[in-house]
């Protein structure tokens, strides 16, 4: 097993993106709460681009940028349209410590220092293993804050800004 190929995501792989979004959710609880519209959590208000893993006809993984919102913004201390958010970044359980998710953060981190933006993102903080990954490409922690919402295990979420590295490079 290689290198998983990374490509933009196409309309016909929703299906196949929301059936390894369901094995991650059934091995990490990500989402915390399975979405009534899978295929709609998959694609966010304000998505600029999505990429998928992938090898053969199987999803390993998925990536989503979109605009930031003002509040994410405002945690990294940096103006709204300088920024562009990861969302929807996830590998399976199968494809793990492969490198998916390392190669989905830096395709989309390159998607977006190709137009002038840089990356912020946040992570729940019983995301260990995203954090690590995180920190380990040179993401600067740029704070926390309360969620919004209530974890698996029925605490309120605890969510860390991360910057991404200037210039690009993750």
């Amino acid at each position: 097993m290689g290198e998983p190929h990374i490509r933009h995501r196409r309309d016909d792989d929703l299906k196949a993106c929301v059936q390894a979004l369901a094995t991650v959710h059934e091995a990490d609880r990500y989402p915390a709460e399975w979405p009534a519209d899978p295929g709609g959590w998959l694609t966010p208000d304000r998505m600029l681009d999505a990429w998928v893993a992938v090898e053969g006809a199987d999803v390993l993984g998925h990536v989503a940028l979109t605009r930031t919102d003002d509040a994410l913004a405002a945690d990294a201390g940096l103006a709204q349209d300088e920024l562009a958010s990861v969302a929807r970044l996830f590998a399976t359980a199968s494809a793990r410590r492969r490198g998916v998710a390392r190669a989905l953060l830096a395709t989309a981190t390159t998607a977006a220092a190709a137009e002038g933006l840089r990356l912020v993102l946040e992570v729940e903080d019983g995301g260990g293993a995203a954090i690590a990954l995180y920190e380990r490409a040179g993401w600067r922690h740029a704070g926390t804050r309360a969620g919004d919402w209530t974890t698996a295990d029925g605490r309120t979420a605890l969510l860390h800004t991360y910057v991404a590295p200037a210039g690009g490079d993750a």
